[in-house]
């Protein structure tokens, strides 16, 4: 049932089982696990004013607060691109040469809910093995399986709002409030309980919401601003008694940097240009990218990473200016095609690339978000280490010659062309111990006993792959974990 909350009279007391905060891929996820019990989401439809409520300062390198994020009922899955792959193996392990990382779990206990949120997002099979998508590709591509692999996307174009509105809506006891923004969370005087919370329409009209549990699914962005905004009890915020709220926050790093050259250009392009590829006999489109495997990343102390070919042109043209000086040495090795690798690489995490309040305040009078998102020099060098075992690779099978254009230097600003993928992760991160994780294993926020973390958010590390297809898989994860508690 949908309920505009616009219409409700000033006051309202609403007391409900379940109260979950966010309707994107993690609430509906959780929210279709527990049909049967009440819950609380936003807005259903596209609102430019509601939209606005997004917005907040920039302190760190540029980034769109209000198109990175989109505030209505399916969330940012209403205009997402639709890539998902699961996190590797590597992405859950404790690295010593990645400071922070280390999940509290690893990859083979959440494969269960990996596939389970494969059916979710309409993903077909649960398949990466990206020799079932190589049967095509010439043999010379030798260093594949090495140092050097391919690792395969699959893309949906699964809108959750779309494809799970008529579910939610039939459903007898399932109740979505519509242009209802929570501006606070309360709690009992002893701050390790919340009792309700505050809701908002822009019309004017306040109401409260009360529930046993909770479960904040607001992104990477608003979850911690709603724990920072409500500190009525703890002043520093809900969670955040070590300072922890709002740090680490990561993106992956997107950016163009290094010239392939190729003497076989087939070879390569057919692995990994950036265009789509037909699916599987489950009708899903596929693309693969250029990685590197466990062991180099694990023998070379290097951060996750993938690549895809973007094609600049026949050397017969000249190529980019810069590398006209190497135009001799490419003809002598009879290069004959040029391409530039586009990257997506894992932010190391940094506490100090995080999210605070400004000093601006919204339509509904709360704190605007400050957003400081940080990459560091070791986030560069990781890059240049990275792309100079591919290049090697690419020599060795003698396929071409890779030019690196990252500088070898400490200069932060180190790609002018990178920019983030709206991928909002870490800010309310996962650990064992309070003192390092804003939540324990199982999402629930230290220091409270009914207060739970849905989403990105949570994301100890960030890996190089899309994160919603983890972010359902997780929410999959506490939604089993909320039905225990609740039988």
């Amino acid at each position: 049932m949908f309920i505009d909350a616009r219409q409700l009279p000033e006051e309202t007391s609403v007391e409900t089982a379940v109260c979950i905060i966010g309707a994107g891929a993690a609430g509906i996820t959780v929210a279709r696990e527990f049909i049967g019990r009440s819950f609380q989401v936003g807005a259903l439809d596209y609102d430019e004013a509601t939209q606005t409520l997004c917005d907040g300062e920039n302190a760190g390198r540029p980034y769109s607060l209000i198109g990175s994020r989109m505030r209505y009922f399916g969330g940012s899955t209403n205009h997402w691109g639709g890539q998902c792959r699961p996190l590797d193996e590597i992405d859950f392990e404790e690295r010593d040469w990645v400071p922070h990382s280390g999940w509290p779990f690893g990859r083979s206990h959440l494969d269960p809910f990996y596939e389970r949120a494969h059916s979710i997002c309409q993903l077909g099979a649960f398949v990466y093995d990206a020799a079932a998508y190589e049967a095509r590709i010439d043999s010379r591509a030798a260093f594949i399986g090495r140092r050097v692999v391919t690792k395969i996307f699959r893309y949906t174009s699964t809108l959750f709002g779309q494809v799970y509105r008529d579910e939610i809506r039939r459903s007898r006891n399932i109740t979505t409030y519509l242009f209802a923004n929570v501006v606070e969370i309360e709690t009992d005087e002893s701050g390790r309980t919340a009792t309700r919370v505050r809701v908002a329409c822009l019309q004017g009209n306040k109401f409260w919401l009360s529930a046993k549990l909770f479960i904040l699914a607001t992104g990477g962005i608003e979850n911690p601003r709603l724990l920072l905004l409500s500190n009525k009890v703890h002043r520093a915020g809900l969670g955040n008694q070590y300072d922890l709220v709002g740090r680490f926050f990561m993106e992956h790093a997107c950016f163009k940097s290094g010239i392939l050259a190729l003497t076989q250009p087939t070879v390569l392009e057919a692995l990994y240009a950036t265009n789509q590829e037909p699916g599987d006999h489950h009708g899903v489109m596929f693309r693969r990218c250029m990685s590197l495997s466990g062991d180099t990343l694990r023998r070379h102390r290097l951060a996750n990473y993938c690549a895809w070919l973007s094609h600049l042109g026949m050397l017969s043209d000249g190529g980019p200016a810069h590398i006209k000086g190497f135009a001799q040495y490419l003809k002598e090795l009879k290069a004959v095609s040029l391409y530039r690798l586009v990257n997506y690489a894992e932010q190391a995490p940094n506490p100090d690339s995080r999210v605070t309040l400004g000093s601006g305040v919204d339509a509904l009078g709360r704190n605007k978000v400050r957003l400081n998102w940080r990459m560091t020099p070791k986030d560069k060098e990781n890059a240049r280490r990275v792309q100079s075992v591919i290049g090697q690779e690419i020599g060795r099978v003698g396929l071409g010659r890779l030019m690196l254009e990252l500088s070898a230097d400490d200069d932060p600003d180190w790609s002018p062309d990178l920019w983030g993928c709206y991928h909002h992760m870490g800010t309310t991160h996962m650990h064992v111990d309070p003192r390092k994780g804003v939540v324990d294993e199982n999402s629930r926020v230290h220091g409270l006993v009914n207060l739970f973390i849905a989403g990105s958010s949570v994301f100890p590390t960030s890996g190089f792959a899309n994160p919603t297809l983890t972010i359902v898989a997780l929410a999959l994860r506490l939604a089993d974990h909320i039905k225990r508690l609740m039988t």
